[in-house]
Order: structure tokens, then C-alpha cells, then sequence
């Protein structure tokens, strides 16, 4: 996956051109198009920008147009929790893109749309440093799930292996390649030696997905536990974000 984030998605239509990651707001299923001029014209004061993690950007955009929040949501790859040093450095270089000195606010304000995802308190540093606010939480799946539960999860069974819909869905990129198993696939029992079990919060669990998921969790050699979650505490922590 490229280390360069990709255009935002949100509730308006999308561009005409291929503009930079923060030059225009892009639609997520748009039927029209507009100019960059008139896409940039929306990105107004009276707008928010979410820097959000990649694996929340979709459902953090479902949830902007179903409740018609003034919401553009610009995903970073989400391949950066492998490297969780560089995602302070590069949600900051976003807000910079998005935020320029000297310029006309494009946007009210801008929001992280990250929980702690181990940097170890380098998102709250910089968001003191530069007025920002982040989403609450350790991980994303104390938004899907909740600290209590997952706490609870890990206590119960530290040996517990977590997916979400977008880790299922894109398990042979961001897990399977990622660890090299599509090359060394002996690695595996090396790797997931220690894991009793797979965890998958589900926010969506359609057939399809469940399908995935029991084959991800067969391939990892761990037996599949579905934990319904929905979207609900994801929704509540945004809400909350952009007040």
C-alpha cells in the first residue's frame, strides 16, 4: 500500500481531476462531479476535517452521510499502525495541508480521528501542542467494542487474536502479506503460537464478511469468536468529537 494518504472521502460529489490528498473533498459513492474550484468551495469554515486512521475512514464517512454531518474525512493508510511512530508526524503533516499558514480557513476546524493506537501519548502531544482533539480510546476497538469489553476480552484471554470488518476484509493485505505468509507460510505457527483465539468485532456481519472472517481465523489457525458491536460507539465518540 502507498505511504501517501489518499483523498478525503465525505458527503459531497466528488472531483472531475485527480487533486492532492487535501485539495478537494472527494464523494464516496458521488453521482455528480464538480470542479476542483467548487469542490474546494464546500470545504468551507463551516466544514470539519477528520484526519482519520484508514481502517475508520469508511465508516466514519457512512456514519458523516447518513446523519448529514458537515464531515470530510481524510483517511491515512492505515498500514501505519505497523510503524505507530510515524503516525503522529504524518497526521500533523495532514493538518498542515489542511490547515495552511498565512491562508483563508478551509475548514472550521480539523479532528484526529484516532485513538491512542500506540503511539504511546504522541497523538495527545500534539494535540495539546496544536488545539486538536482526538477520538477517546486506546485502539480502535475500544470505539467499536468498548474499553470494558475489550479489557475484559484480553483479561479473560490474553491469548486473543482481534479483527474488525476492515481487518477481515482486507486480511490478505494488511495481515497475511503484511507478515509475509503469502511467501513463508511456515511462519505462521511461529508467529500465532501464543494466540487461543480470534476475536472478530463485528460492525456489519453480513453472510459475505462471515465467510471471510471464518476463513481468516481458519488460516491463522485459531477458532472464531463473533462479537456483534455495530457502530453505535463509534458514532457517540464522533459526535461528541465534532461538537
Amino acid at each position: 500500500m502507498s505511504s501517501s494518504p489518499i483523498g478525503p472521502t465525505s458527503t459531497i460529489a466528488s472531483s472531475t481531476s485527480s487533486p492532492s490528498p487535501a485539495e478537494a473533498p472527494l464523494g464516496v459513492e458521488a453521482a455528480a462531479s464538480v470542479s476542483i474550484e467548487a469542490a474546494r468551495g464546500a470545504a468551507s469554515a463551516a466544514k470539519v476535517a477528520l484526519v482519520a486512521c484508514g481502517a475508520l475512514a469508511q465508516p466514519a464517512a457512512d456514519l458523516a452521510r447518513a446523519r448529514g454531518w458537515a464531515l470530510d474525512v481524510y483517511p491515512l493508510p492505515p498500514l501505519l499502525h505497523n510503524q505507530p511512530q510515524l503516525i503522529a508526524g504524518q497526521v500533523e503533516r495532514l493538518v498542515d495541508e489542511l490547515m495552511p499558514t498565512g491562508e483563508p480557513a478551509r475548514y472550521r476546524r480539523v479532528a484526529v480521528g484516532y485513538a491512542d493506537c500506540g503511539t504511546y501519548g504522541a497523538l495527545d502531544e500534539l494535540c495539546d501542542r496544536r488545539g486538536l482533539r482526538r477520538l477517546p480510546g486506546l485502539h480502535c476497538y475500544d470505539l467499536f467494542a468498548g474499553a470494558e469489553t475489550m479489557a475484559a476480552t484480553f483479561a479473560a484471554e490474553p491469548g486473543t487474536y482481534v479483527l474488525t470488518d476492515f481487518l477481515v476484509a482486507s486480511f490478505d493485505r494488511t495481515i497475511w502479506r503484511e507478515l509475509g505468509l503469502d511467501r513463508y507460510p511456515e511462519l505462521r505457527d511461529d508467529y500465532f503460537a501464543h494466540y487461543t483465539r480470534c476475536v472478530w468485532l463485528a460492525q456489519e456481519p453480513t453472510p459475505q464478511l462471515r465467510a471471510r472472517a471464518q476463513e481468516a481465523a481458519q488460516r491463522l489457525g485459531l477458532p472464531l469468536q463473533v462479537v456483534p458491536t455495530g457502530t453505535g460507539r463509534l458514532e457517540a465518540a464522533l459526535t461528541d468529537l465534532l461538537d
